[in-house]
């Protein structure tokens, strides 16, 4: 890739990131290309389906760059999902029209996870790396992308149980019964997700996160065990720089704040927290070793511009070093939320990272 595609026109993200100085505290949200656009379910609606969605380049394009048209954030996020290793392991994986995603044959046995490849990412997600390829040259240099994945312990929850599930009984059944077939999966699943980061950073993602959504369902032990083990292996197996530049690598366990300091100890550059901690306790745990991403209440977002914009500020300020802080909500915007508070937010946040750096 040529410097003069790799040049970055707003790089703050990648400096908060890498503790770096920036200007202002740097945004971007999870789930900001999404279903509380109006643009954005007029181009689903377009696509057929999610995963139709997914696998044209141009149309997950087109998505990714949405938001950037109505907000000033500092990072895109490549649209995709966090099913896409476990459907290309041929799970069969669709979508149920409120229900969320559900695979045609999950893992009921060991002889199944035996029998799993770990997929080709230019083979069977060449789809993933073509939006990639896209997203990156239509952004040209605007603003970072962001790579993503799924963890290992978070795709094994959908690939035993089958899809969502409220108690996770079956996965945890397999982890306590026969734990040894529960640590294959999860090999499988670790070079599974290394090799299709790596793929992605390849293809041109500047920025990678992991995320690991159901990690706080565990024990501290079994987390440590089946999780955080997995995670570290993952960091451990990435290309960490592409193009001359540093590619940060961001870990998330919604429910994990009880697990900072283990996290930290990773090597990752990041870590997101969702909104059970305050953020100035979190900084105050891992020091100076990562920089923290997040961490406001999804919620906070129906509330009036006021409330929000205090909110964002009350965040901001509590963070006491000048970089190594990227805001976030503390998981997924909901899909209720109007798309004008969503502004409010994002102008909130650099006015406040402003204002905290000119003291």
């Amino acid at each position: 890739m040529s410097n003069a595609v790799s040049h970055l026109d707003n790089d703050r993200f990648l400096r908060a990131l890498l503790k770096q100085p920036v200007d202002t505290t740097p945004i971007w949200i999870m789930r900001q290309a999404g279903r509380y656009l109006p643009e954005y379910k007029a181009t689903r609606k377009r696509a057929g389906s999610f995963m139709d969605l997914c696998k044209n380049a141009d149309l997950a394009c087109e998505v990714t760059l949405q938001p950037l048209e109505r907000f000033e954030l500092d990072a895109a996020i490549l649209f995709s999902d966090i099913l896409t290793i476990p459907d290309a392991m041929g799970l069969g994986l669709y979508f149920a029209e409120g229900e969320g995603p559900v695979f045609e044959r999950p893992l009921c046995n060991r002889a199944a996870i035996e029998a799993l490849g770990v997929p080709d990412p230019e083979g069977e997600l060449a789809y993933v790396m073509n939006a990639v390829r896209t997203i990156r040259a239509d952004l040209n240099g605007r603003v970072p992308l962001i790579g993503f994945s799924g963890s290992p312990w978070t795709l094994a929850t959908y690939m035993v149980e089958g899809g969502s599930s409220k108690d996770f009984g079956k996965v945890k059944g397999l982890l306590y019964d026969d734990p040894k077939a529960m640590h294959l999966l999860l090999d499988k699943l670790a070079q599974s997700v290394t090799s299709y980061l790596n793929a992605q950073i390849a293809a041109g993602a500047q920025a990678v996160m992991v995320f690991d959504t159901w990690g706080g369902t565990l024990t501290p032990q079994t987390y440590r065990d089946f999780s955080l083990n997995y995670m570290q292996q993952i960091v451990a197996g990435l290309k960490r720089e592409n193009a001359g530049r540093r590619v940060p690598v961001i870990l998330f366990t919604k429910g994990g704040a009880q697990w900072l300091e283990s996290m930290a100890e990773t090597g990752c550059d990041g870590l997101g927290l969702d909104w059970t901690i305050d953020i100035a306790a979190a900084q105050q745990r891992v020091g100076a070793k990562v920089a923290l991403q997040g961490n406001m209440d999804p919620c906070v977002l129906y509330a009036s511009p006021e409330r929000i914009r205090a909110r964002a500020h009350e965040i901001v300020k509590a963070f006491a070093q000048p970089t190594g802080h990227v805001f976030n909500l503390g998981h997924g915007i909901h899909q209720h939320i109007n798309p004008e508070h969503v502004k409010v937010l994002v102008d909130a946040v650099h006015e406040a990272g402003f204002e905290l750096r000119a003291h």
